[in-house]
């Protein structure tokens, strides 16, 4: 397990790799698509989500105890992706984020793409998945305080990062279909998902206004009793 020790260091990781190298390699690999190049920017991905995931602790103890829960809330979150219809990834993804912090809620969301498309089918799209469900739950770790108090704001952000979560997917689509970013085209994508994107929103609320106090409760106690 790497332990990265410079504060300032970590303070870069957590800014830099989910809001700029991630987000750059998801576009990097649409570029690369016809090339049959995109493996080598899914693995760059996952790399870079594990080291986000290392600048979140100082311990090496620590750290690979988290690392032993955050692997049982991805599998979690792959099963649930064989849910027809509505799925409780970002959910679980969510509550990850809450309990474990940011850097765990974004390896959960982008582990979960990647080892679930090893079914679904692995693509350019990966990446875009990687990152879409990496920031719902680095986002959510971030406003962790504040969610875990109030029960209507963690719904509606479930809400909005269902919405969220398909704005990211529907780049993909546009720069799938027109070979590059058309905003009309977007905008045109964005209505055609609206079914879609209401039902996985919805779906969103319901997960966690079920599971998020139980899970919460189950993640605190590990969190106490383990020093995570």
């Amino acid at each position: 397990m790497i332990v990265i020790r410079s504060e300032r260091l970590r303070r870069v990781i957590r800014r830099v790799v989910p809001f700029i190298v991630v987000p750059a390699l998801a576009l990097s690999g649409a570029v690369l698509a016809e090339r049959g190049q995109y493996a080598l920017v899914i693995s760059l991905a996952c790399a870079a989500s594990f080291l986000l995931f290392a600048a979140g602790f100082e311990r090496k103890r620590t750290g690979a105890r988290r690392l032993v829960v955050v692997s049982v809330m991805t599998a979690l979150a792959v099963a649930g992706r064989f849910i027809p219809l509505v799925k409780p990834v970002a959910a679980l993804t969510i509550i990850s984020a809450l309990y474990l912090g940011g850097e765990a809620g974004f390896l959960t969301g982008a582990l979960t793409a990647l080892i679930s498309n090893f079914y679904f089918g692995q693509g350019p799209w990966t990446a875009f998945q990687m990152t879409a469900w990496g920031l719902v739950g680095l986002i959510a770790g971030l406003l962790a305080a504040p969610l875990r108090k109030n029960r209507a704001l963690l719904l509606l952000y479930g809400l909005l990062s269902g919405i969220g979560y398909s704005m990211i997917m529907d780049v993909w689509t546009v720069l799938w279909y027109g070979r590059g970013f058309s905003l009309p085209l977007y905008l045109a994508a964005l209505a055609t998902a609206l079914p879609h994107t209401a039902l996985y929103a919805a779906s969103n609320v319901i997960y966690l206004a079920l599971f998020a106090r139980p899970f919460g409760e189950k993640l605190e106690r590990l969190r106490v009793k383990y020093g995570i």
